[in-house]
């Protein structure tokens, strides 16, 4: 596991980011004050992380991203803060099971041949590459969902509502990669059903820094928080 950040790869150091002004400017017109959710209750609270599997983040898969490999401590500071003050943790797995029946026009059209039997391979559910990433800090009183589509929070490709439903959430942190597809795509869905979302800066990785930044932007304007896993800690009350 890389602990200290001198450790990493250039590839692998996450992101900083920054609120531009244009963002703060038109968040503080809309709303009066630039954070959303000042307090997060920890209870009620959840921690999703996306997508942090082999697949998508050990070095030797080539389809990982670099940058997932560096957010492992945030994440990992984050699931232990918010269990100790009584929140939960959820770990969302992407899986070949089902994908071709569920989102067949993605691998028809999106995906070559080949690049579809490579992908269906590497996420079945018996594979290496499914497993969650070696380093991060999963207990056995977390939780865990599958998900099929880029979204977590459609009905037809995760049980991911059911769960937060069974648990009596009403608040996501979303971590994981990449930024600007599963990330933003959860983040958003769980937005319009009506949970209250924010999106962990330091705690999400992408391929470019460019399209970090413009996911995180646009959710800060139309959806939701976003904040570094710092920030948010101490938002969290017991």
């Amino acid at each position: 596991m890389h602990s200290p950040a001198e450790t990493l790869t250039h590839d692998e150091q996450p992101f900083d980011y920054s609120t531009p002004t244009f963002v703060t400017d038109a968040v503080r017109k809309r709303l009066g004050r630039l954070i959303t959710y000042p307090v997060l209750h920890a209870k009620s609270t959840a921690l999703v992380v996306i997508d942090m599997q082999n697949h998508f983040v050990s070095a030797t898969v080539p389809s990982a991203v670099p940058q997932a490999r560096g957010i492992v401590p945030a994440i990992n500071g984050m699931a232990n803060a918010l269990r100790a003050a009584g929140g939960k943790v959820i770990w969302v797995q992407t899986t070949a099971e089902g994908a071709l029946q569920a989102w067949p026009n993605h691998h028809a059209n999106f995906l070559s041949a080949s690049s579809t039997t490579q992908r269906l391979a590497s996420l079945a559910e018996d594979s290496p590459a499914y497993r969650l990433y070696p380093a991060l800090d999963v207990h056995s009183i977390d939780h865990f969902a599958r998900k099929i589509k880029y979204s977590a929070m459609i009905d037809d490709s995760s049980e991911l509502p059911s769960l937060l439903g069974a648990l009596n959430i009403d608040s996501l942190l979303i971590a994981g990669t990449v930024t600007n597809t599963c990330c933003e795509t959860t983040a958003r869905d769980a937005s319009m059903r009506n949970y209250k979302v924010v999106m962990l800066s330091d705690a999400n990785a992408a391929r470019e820094r460019s399209l970090h930044e413009a996911a995180l932007n646009n959710f800060q304007l139309y959806f939701g928080d976003v904040a570094s896993t710092h920030d948010v800690m101490q938002r969290l009350t017991s």
